[in-house]
């Protein structure tokens, strides 16, 4: 009972009820602003903006729903059936590029039809990386800086997803799911003597792949460039810089932008965020980038109690996830990266992306709750 009455205290003095409130308080805020602005920016499409809304108001519902399951679902339970979670993963991306099963929309072939509704398995890919490399990271400890078993084979595990991301093509899911594998095995304790030339390779290898796209280099050049391209290949980026110029400190009005009005292309989902730039201004748009630090930062410092290898991973994982995604959309958005399809976590509109995150949110949660009562097995580590 020592044992677990100091382990309740630090878990206490260290935010243990905290940062779960403030977890669910922002998740929750975001989402509701991405449905405000959703209206805003849906207002002049064809469907108009009570389509979108409801749309997403159904999703959100799933995601809520998946989210609960996901924070009260038996981590030791999730364990035993990772690899399963793993092969769906595996098999839905197959699926999506065989004719008859994928739907491709301009070019990309990401998505599952499944009547009225479309999932991207993609996203919930992130979730299957996550929990796998979680389970085996963490059950190889001991060999985790053996070349094999260390290196080898979590490497390997990962590539397959990745290469199968690639095929869709979707460069950057492929590159967020690299990053945050990489990053899990880093915090498992791979040597970096194996991951350094691993991550130039695969640096070396996109960049070619890239170059070889004439899509994809075309955007590079024109991100280079911006204003000379801007009524050509960076119509959409400058669009968005615009949005944010137009908008200045306060921003021109809840509903009176005018840059998602057939200016800027896509202004519903990955570039959501210049339209709050426009709209609500540079301040709120900063308080939102404030809220995913926050997120990121709270979240990481509570994981620094994780009792074991495997919950720790699982919430690294899981807030890498969210807030890589969250890096590349607004650094996109703002000219500072090229443009790449990306959505903003809990405000873009989309479904697969929302359900998804709220999982991931789901599994932190899970997380903090697995220690946050006496745990009396720790007692051997302390």
């Amino acid at each position: 009972m020592i044992v677990g009455q100091a382990t309740a205290t630090r878990s206490s003095m260290s935010g243990g009820h905290f940062i779960p409130v403030f977890v669910i308080t922002v998740a929750l805020a975001l989402t509701t602003l991405g449905l405000v602005m959703l209206f805003s920016a849906g207002a002049v499409t064809k469907s108009g903006p009570h389509a979108l809304v409801s749309k997403q108001a159904i999703w959100l519902c799933l995601s809520i729903v998946a989210g609960g399951i996901s924070a009260f679902v038996n981590l030791e339970w999730l364990r035993k059936r990772a690899w399963l979670l793993y092969g769906i993963c595996a098999l839905a991306l197959v699926l999506v590029l065989v004719p008859g099963f994928g739907v491709k929309v301009n070019g990309a072939q990401r998505w599952l039809g499944l009547g009225p509704l479309r999932l991207q398995p993609s996203e919930f890919a992130k979730i299957g990386l996550v929990l796998i490399l979680a389970v085996y990271l963490s059950a190889n400890q001991r060999e985790i800086k053996s070349l094999w078993r260390g290196f080898v084979c979590p490497s390997l595990v990962l590539g397959l997803v990745l290469g199968l991301i690639m095929l869709q093509p979707d460069f950057g899911t492929t590159f967020l799911c690299g990053a945050v594998g990489a990053t899990m095995m880093f915090l498992a304790g791979v040597s970096l003597r194996w991951l350094l030339p691993l991550a130039g390779l695969a640096v070396s290898g996109f960049a070619v792949l890239v170059y070889l796209d004439p899509v994809r280099i075309r955007r590079v050049t024109s991100f280079l460039d911006v204003e000379a391209n801007a009524n050509d290949s960076a119509y959409q980026l400058w669009q968005g810089m615009l949005a944010f110029g137009v908008g200045g400190i306060d921003g021109v009005g809840l509903g009176k932008g005018r840059q998602q009005m057939h200016f800027l292309p896509e202004a519903h989902t990955d570039f959501i965020f210049s339209v709050i730039g426009e709209e609500l201004g540079l301040i709120f748009s900063l308080g939102i980038v404030a809220c995913f630090l926050a997120l990121f930062v709270l979240v990481a410092w509570r994981l620094r109690e994780a009792p074991n290898l495997y919950l720790f991973l699982i919430g690294s994982g899981a807030i890498l996830a969210i807030a890589l995604q969250a890096v590349i959309n607004v650094g996109v958005v703002t000219g500072s990266m090229p443009t790449k399809g990306m959505s903003l976590p809990f405000i873009s509109y989309g479904g697969s992306n929302l359900m998804v995150t709220f999982v991931l949110i789901g599994l932190i949660l899970n997380v903090f709750r697995s220690w946050g009562g006496p745990v009396l097995s720790r007692s051997r580590e302390l």
